[in-house]
């Protein structure tokens, strides 16, 4: 799923680079864009379908330990009582992110900081609950469980709200594309394919390093005006 967001990506910034006129790529890429954007709401539900109707046996976690050393987990609170509180972590989530981005506007209008900090942080408080949940079931050696919760929310980001946006602004009049910076989606391909070894070799340590040092490139490569349009 993340290979096709990563081709709907790349494909109006390789349009860019072999139009003849200016004119004629913002026309093309936008009608691209949202072509590109129906196939990956598409794929997106049809993923959800195959994970969680059809073939819902293929992901759930294999048990390495054996039956005889899972100890069951006692219910601590109902359906309800989940479902309530789900529902007030989410508000509660929304208020603190749409601060949190008000105060990170204010700042870069008044460079009092560094851009790169923020391309770091805003993930990290946008996600907290998300980053928290995989690291509890870390803990517990649930790894499957962990990665999960990571592949998940990326795929949501990158198949969902992505071309949600476009398609919704193209109802509202509003143009917006897939055109991200080709920084920025260099920096996709690199996680993707960094995500592929950790998988692969998920007792390996080698991968999570390299996910480190790889973050922190992406960090010290993003300054200002580097992001800006030519």
């Amino acid at each position: 799923m993340l290979i096709l967001a990563l081709l709907c990506l790349l494909l109006p910034i390789l349009f860019t680079y072999s139009a003849a006129s200016p004119e004629l790529t913002v026309e093309s890429s936008l009608y691209l864009s949202r072509a590109a954007s129906i196939v990956m709401l598409a794929a997106y539900f049809v993923y959800l379908i195959f994970q969680l109707l059809t073939h819902r046996q293929l992901f759930e976690a294999e048990d390495e330990g054996g039956d005889e050393n899972i100890e069951a987990e006692e219910v601590v609170i109902g359906f309800w009582s989940g479902f309530a509180w789900l529902a007030g972590m989410t508000v509660f989530t929304a208020l603190l992110s749409e601060y949190v981005v008000d105060t990170i506007e204010l700042c870069i209008s008044q460079e009092q900081v560094w851009i790169e900090l923020f391309i770091i942080l805003l993930p990290i408080v946008g996600n907290a609950t998300e980053h928290a949940g995989a690291i509890i079931f870390a803990f517990k050696n649930k790894l499957d469980i962990s990665l999960g919760v990571a592949l998940g929310s990326a795929t949501q980001i990158a198949m969902f709200v992505v071309p949600l946006c476009v398609t919704v602004g193209w109802g509202m009049g509003v143009n917006m594309d897939l055109n991200f910076n080709l920084i920025e989606t260099g920096s996709l391909a690199v996680a993707i394919i960094v995500t592929s070894f950790t998988l692969q070799e998920k007792e390996n340590l080698l991968p999570s390093l390299l996910k480190i040092l790889k973050s922190s490139a992406v960090a010290r490569g993003v300054r200002p005006g580097l992001l800006s349009d030519p």
